[in-house]
């Protein structure tokens, strides 16, 4: 048996020499002067040897320790040496496959299905949130308190809705780890209920007929550019996401025929959309074309004629007009419309949430859906588009009989 004075002490010699402790355990002193750690054994009928190490870097007692290891390697049938290899690689695989790489391929992967820029945009700061902490990490051997210290920094901002939204995201990229055989758990299963649950906050919307027919008036009277006047009328008339509308452009549109077809890529739920267009909306659309149908885009930013507008213009102009960010939005022309065309009882519900680009989630319903209530959609839209005039001069004309 070596002592740890006795490895200390040893000198070389011309030769390689070699002291042995228990169990195969050897040190081999190099005519140099090098110390080296190596284990004898059988294995498959053959005499191997392992490396250990070198001393004085793995002590004595260090490489008891290691032998004992490759002892367990032979009780289980393996190969000590091939086991070194392969914890070797999966080191090397930790060490490349961290979060930080693990998100880069996942947003690459949401870029080849065709996400929006706006929704990599989304997914990729708030998973920038994450990566000072869990960037550098193996992925394989994040746990969920690691996970939630990340989501306590986003909670403690009062970021509650941020918080839930960060570990449901981080979770995707746990689950593409784990398809591509790069981790084997998902920690954020663990975390449901750990935060705080946010409150639910609905955009604000003026819903009922009256005072939405003040904000009709109210937005004739805007003094700001021809474009966003136009902006918020099409938004009303038309009540698509105010993105879909910020980014139209004018291939897309069939002013003869009072169409608006939205391309999948453009559209929340990557579906083609189509929009009937209301004499009313063809006559805006008329007149914004004499300004910038020249160019892609109906609403071209001042800056660049290949960008469109920016996406706070139509909710500034809002407030340019004296309503309150608690009190109308730019996506609360969806509301409104759903709210009114649903009280009004003269169309079928299901025709509405099509128009609004809902898509239905039960499939065999949705398969039944086959024209998306076209026809009833197209006189739908063009009742709004009176509708809005009605409401607009501050009351209704009802036929009485003699």
């Amino acid at each position: 048996m070596l002592t740890e004075t006795a490895v200390k002490s040893a000198k070389p010699s011309g030769k390689i020499a070699k002291l042995s402790d228990s169990g195969g355990l050897q040190l081999w002193i190099s005519p140099e002067g090098g110390k080296y750690w190596r284990l004898a054994y059988r294995f498959d009928g053959k005499q191997r040897v392992l490396a250990l190490g070198t001393y004085p870097a793995v002590t004595l007692k260090e490489a008891r320790n290691a032998r004992d290891a490759a002892k367990r390697d032979l009780a289980a049938g393996r190969d000590p040496n091939q086991q070194k290899k392969l914890d070797r690689l999966e080191a090397h695989a930790a060490a490349i496959h961290t979060f930080d790489a693990l998100t880069a391929e996942f947003l690459a992967k949401k870029r080849r299905e065709g996400k929006a820029e706006t929704t990599l945009g989304k997914l990729d700061w708030l998973l920038g949130l994450a990566t000072p902490v869990l960037g550098p990490r193996p992925i394989a051997v994040i746990t969920a308190p690691e996970v939630l210290a990340v989501l306590r920094q986003v909670e403690t901002r009062g970021r509650l809705e941020t918080a839930s939204r960060l570990r449901a995201v981080i979770g995707e990229v746990f689950r593409y780890a784990i398809a591509t055989g790069r981790a084997e758990d998902d920690p954020t299963f663990a975390l449901r209920g750990a935060l705080t649950t946010p409150t639910t906050k609905h955009r604000a919307a003026i819903v009922e007929p009256v005072p939405f027919g003040a904000l009709l008036r109210t937005i004739d009277t805007y003094e700001g550019t021809p474009e966003v006047l136009a902006a918020l009328q099409l938004l009303a008339l038309t009540f698509v996401r105010p993105g879909e509308l910020r980014n139209a452009a004018w291939s897309e549109f069939d002013l003869e025929f009072g169409l608006w077809i939205i391309p999948a890529g453009r559209m929340k739920m990557k579906r083609t959309h189509r929009v009937p267009l209301a004499p009313q909306a063809v006559a805006i659309l008329k007149r914004l074309q004499c300004i910038t149908g020249r160019g892609a885009l109906l609403f071209p930013s001042i800056r660049s004629p290949d960008r469109c507008m920016s996406e706070n213009t139509i909710n500034s102009a809002l407030r340019r007009l004296g309503y309150g960010k608690d009190e109308m939005t730019g996506h609360g022309f969806r509301a409104a419309a759903s709210s009114l065309l649903n009280e009004c009882g003269k169309w079928n519900a299901d025709a509405i949430e099509a128009q609004l680009a809902h898509v239905e989630n039960n499939s065999i319903r949705r398969a039944y859906a086959r024209a998306d209530f076209w026809e009833e959609r197209v006189a739908m839209m063009a009742f709004w588009g009176d509708r809005l005039d009605a409401m607009r001069r501050g009351a209704e004309v009802i036929a009485l009989r003699a």
